[in-house]
């Protein structure tokens, strides 16, 4: 199985490729550095893995929820590779990548949306290790997050930005915190390569990314409805 990966919802971006089982993969700090660097890091890990594109089985990646601009160039990178290569596109949740990353049977993530907002869900692993969602991504205010039923691992910087919020607010039904992690390339490939054998590829006009919440930024009028300055 070979599939490239891009993940830039958030400010730590990564590329990966996964070939025969072995992951490569490369960072990318900062999200004003993504759109130079992402392109860069791509020829680098396909040379080194001594690729070419057309030699994939498809091309993955990150759709979110996260930083919109993040999303849209992981989206059109994704997709002019896989139609310059004639490949099919894998569409991978970013939460999704974390819940596999995080590697316990129970995760909620949730990371934080700006705005004074945070994108949440929570995942189950199954029988295969692979996560299956219990409720689908979500955009909230910090206060109304509430957890399904049972005790999870909290993952992702939501609970760094927002501890009193949700860490403290929910800590009883809470396994542990992981607020460090961020969506990685790395797993984005290997769903995408579960994505693979089952067929459940996309054609590249097809992809989009999640965006969740559709909106970038308030009015004048919402900031005063939240106490914030006109």
């Amino acid at each position: 199985m070979k599939v490239l990966s891009i993940e830039t919802s958030c400010e730590q971006g990564s590329v990966a490729v996964l070939h025969h089982g072995e992951l490569l993969s490369r960072r990318i700090e900062g999200a004003a550095n993504h759109s130079e660097a992402v392109l860069r890091d791509i020829r680098a890990l396909l040379a080194e893995a001594g690729l070419a594109a057309a030699a994939l089985d498809a091309v993955a990646f990150g759709a979110g929820p996260g930083a919109f601009t993040g999303l849209r160039l992981a989206c059109g990178v994704a997709q002019g590779l896989a139609l310059g290569a004639g490949l099919g596109v894998a569409v991978v949740g970013s939460f999704d990548a974390l819940a596999l990353q995080a590697d316990a049977p129970r995760v909620f993530v949730a990371t934080d949306a700006r705005m004074g907002e945070v994108y949440h869900a929570a995942f189950v692993l199954d029988q295969e290790g692979r996560p299956q969602p219990v409720s689908a991504p979500a955009c909230d205010t910090p206060e109304g997050v509430s957890l399904p039923a049972g005790r999870w691992l909290a993952v992702g910087s939501a609970f760094r930005a927002w501890p009193e919020h949700l860490r403290a607010r929910l800590e009883d039904r809470l396994e542990g915190c992981r607020d460090e992690l961020v969506p990685r390339a790395e797993e984005v490939a290997r769903l995408a390569a579960d994505m693979v054998g089952r067929g459940a590829l996309l054609a590249p006009e097809l992809a989009a990314p999640l965006y969740v919440r559709d909106k970038v930024a308030f009015t004048t009028a919402e900031r005063l409805a939240r106490g914030g300055r006109a």
